[in-house]
């Protein structure tokens, strides 16, 4: 254990109560995500430069597009905790399956269920799937970094035994010192991703349908790939095959799907 260990902030998960009900810290992230994801999504529509003319859809389509988004964050989120961090332990309380509020989320099941909202909207709407797709990845990257804060508040996800000098003890982690991965990936998969994507539609990247996709696919996996290695698997879970834990595995096939997408992008003329 390091000499000097950082004590972790006694944060309330709770951000307000009114009456019976409360409105905790993770909550926020998502509502917070949505709305600042909705809003710089709309000014990605409306950016002409980057389009090389008008955006292939509105702010119209994007703003009755964003109740399908959340629905598919929500549930695929949720679905993909249940299925793949405690199968057992759900089909054994069913009825916890719908307790959002106790925590629970795996980003590739709401990824997954992202890409599903996608779909279905752009084939209702009659809207280009990648172009859409592409609007969703840029802007998700703000409720990624809002979620992992989140996390941090909560004092959960933490990482691993550390003896660096900005280790902390986490209520719930025991008297260890542990890694505070939760702002690693806040940092990677929040802010570095979001940061690279920018770049890239700066660069043209919106002219090629299905890059943005590629981009965010690609660097999340490598970032969460990353981050895994200093965060605390899940007891439930421990490590799995050849030592990797299950974030890790999940983000293999994320991987290999992202480079399809980049070549597929690559591979097409742009938007004159």
């Amino acid at each position: 254990m390091p000499l000097l260990v950082i004590p972790f902030p006694a944060f309330d998960p709770v951000l307000i109560h009114l009456g019976p009900f409360a409105i905790r810290w993770y909550a926020l992230a998502y509502i917070v995500g949505i709305l600042a994801g909705w809003a710089y999504a709309r000014a990605l529509v409306r950016a002409d430069s980057l389009w090389s003319g008008k955006a292939p859809l509105t702010v119209l389509d994007f703003d009755d597009f964003v109740v399908w988004v959340t629905l598919g964050i929500i549930l695929g989120g949720r679905v993909g905790y249940v299925l793949f961090y405690n199968p057992a332990h759900f089909a054994a309380h069913p009825l916890e399956i719908a307790q959002l509020w106790n925590g629970g989320m795996s980003f590739h099941g709401g990824f997954t269920g992202c890409v599903l909202a996608v779909f279905l909207f752009a084939r209702k709407r009659g809207l280009p799937i990648l172009s859409l797709g592409d609007i969703t990845c840029a802007v998700g990257t703000i409720g990624i970094f809002l979620g992992r804060i989140a996390n941090f508040i909560n004092g959960e996800l933490w990482g691993r035994a550390a003896d660096v000098p900005w280790a902390m003890v986490f209520p719930s982690g025991g008297p260890i010192a542990r890694h505070p991965s939760q702002l690693y990936e806040a940092a990677l998969e929040g802010l570095v991703l979001f940061a690279v994507l920018f770049v890239a539609m700066r660069a043209g990247a919106l002219k090629r349908p299905g890059m943005i996709i590629g981009l965010f696919a690609v660097v999340y996996a490598i970032a969460r790939s990353f981050c895994e290695f200093f965060r605390e698997p899940d007891a439930q879970l421990g490590f799995l095959w050849g030592g990797a834990t299950m974030g890790q595995l999940l983000s293999v096939p994320l991987f290999l799907a992202g480079a399809g997408f980049i070549l597929y992008a690559l591979k097409h003329p742009a938007r004159a």
